[in-house]
């Protein structure tokens, strides 16, 4: 028997002593790392996960386009709908600029048709319809189906609305009001007086509904009264002049908002076209800018509560503080109401120095900042007019060497310049030397017959 403790050497046990290789690997042979990867597994699992990936993206494809076809098949929800015209009788409120969805959701408030997707529907499904539903108010029944509803609608003979050309004056449109409601002659413009308080005017307008007047369509139902319709005019000008921050504006351009109108005013009664409003609003301001009188024959026509072509000397000479040949600045109050695109020229007057300007023809507006080439135009106006049958609108005259001027007899007018040196006595400033004591100063008339 061996005697452990005596032989030379560790025991296997011993801190140190050679650890037993296992069974099967050769002496020497190096040990393989525990956590080493297979390559060859790495690869298998690559590419049973590339695999469920590319099942996962075709039968989600194949889902995906099968929900989408399906929804395709489905039919859209069905809208709530009346049959038939309906019965009864129930008036409706279309306001100026309403869209689909606004007129829809007034005639289910009102009981007309059972859904507003139903009467959605109809209209953009029928060409007919396009824009053919035009403010007023409409007589309608009760419980109509969408497609008979939308037929009332589309006919402009069943709106019952009042519209107001742009430029008319307080008195065409009190007249206008008092037509359409059969009432009295005098009994809107009595309101207008004794009621102004009610209509929603700002102070300074101290009472005249005068330019805030504005022009639209009004929608006129069996109770609407003239109050009623002043007070819509009055509330549309306020949101029209706050649209354009028209008060903000007019303090930039050294004026009050009250003075922007009233040159808004003036713009529409002197310009020949939209494309020149922009253009006349300048030659007001600049006018307004050198203390040069306006001599507008828009001021003068307004004075006299008329409408013409011709503004005589005499004319000029007229006691009143709308004559703006004879009073510095601006008229008292605006002289007419003016739409929207008078009010944006007065708010964004176009660029340029011109003092003059007079439509030596329809569509030929001449803007000049020089006197002399004035004269020539101004000249040019009166040759065409000589030319013209007697007693037609534009009978021989003489005009003035005006601001403005118009043969168009359509949108313009004429305003003086001041008078140079060695003019006649008595002419009105600027005229032609030789003009009569009564010859025409110039053609005036506005969009609104002024």
């Amino acid at each position: 028997m061996t005697d452990l403790d005596s032989t030379p050497g560790l025991t296997p046990g011993h801190l140190g002593a050679p650890v037993m290789e296992p069974e099967g690997r050769p002496p020497g042979a190096p040990r393989p790392r525990p956590d080493a990867p297979d390559p060859h597994r790495r690869r298998t699992g690559l590419a049973c996960g590339l695999t469920a990936l590319a099942l996962i993206a075709v039968f989600g494809g194949i889902g995906v386009t099968g929900y989408s076809w399906l929804q395709g098949q489905r039919k859209p929800p069905a809208a709530a709908d009346y049959a038939g015209a309906g019965s009864g009788s129930v008036q409706v409120s279309v306001p100026e600029g309403a869209g689909l969805t606004q007129i829809a959701s007034a005639l289910v408030r009102n009981g007309v048709v059972a859904s507003s997707l139903a009467f959605t529907r109809a209209a953009k499904g029928s060409a007919a319809a396009a824009g053919r539903i035009q403010p007023g108010t409409y007589t309608l029944r009760q419980k109509m189906s969408a497609a008979a509803a939308l037929a009332i609608l589309i006919d402009p003979a069943n709106a019952n609305g009042l519209t107001i050309p742009e430029g008319w004056r307080g008195n065409q449109i009190y007249a206008a009001i008092d037509k359409k409601l059969n009432l009295p002659e005098g009994t809107t413009q009595k309101a207008a007086q004794e009621q102004a308080g009610e209509l929603g005017l700002p102070e300074f307008a101290k009472g005249s509904p005068e330019g805030y007047l504005f022009p639209a369509t009004y929608s006129v139902t069996d109770g609407t009264t003239a109050v009623d319709l002043l007070k819509q005019m009055v509330e549309r000008a306020g949101k029209e002049f706050a649209r354009d921050d028209a008060e903000g504006v007019a303090q930039t351009l050294g004026q009050s908002l009250y003075g922007l109108i009233t040159i808004a005013s003036m713009v529409q009664g002197e310009a020949d076209t939209t494309e020149d409003m922009a253009k006349v609003a300048r030659v007001i301001y600049n006018r307004l800018a050198k203390g040069m009188p306006l001599q507008l024959d828009s001021t003068i026509n307004y004075a006299l509560g008329r409408s013409t072509l011709n503004t005589t000397v005499t004319d000029t000479k007229l006691d009143s503080p709308y004559n703006t040949y004879l009073h510095p600045g601006l008229p008292p109050s605006p002289i007419g109401n003016p739409g929207r695109q008078a009010i944006m020229a007065a708010v964004d007057p176009a660029q340029g120095d011109w003092l003059y300007f007079v439509t030596v023809k329809p569509g030929d507006t001449r803007f000049t900042d020089s006197f002399d080439v004035h004269q020539r135009n101004v000249a040019e106006f009166n040759a065409g007019r000589a030319a013209q049958p007697s007693g037609s609108a534009g009978s021989p005259g003489s005009a003035s060497a005006s601001a403005s001027g118009s043969a168009s007899g359509s949108a313009s007018g004429s305003a003086s310049a001041e008078a140079p040196a060695g003019a006649p006595a008595g002419a009105p400033a600027g005229a032609p030397a030789g003009s009569p004591a009564d010859a025409p100063a110039g053609a005036e008339t506005g969009p609104s017959g002024h």
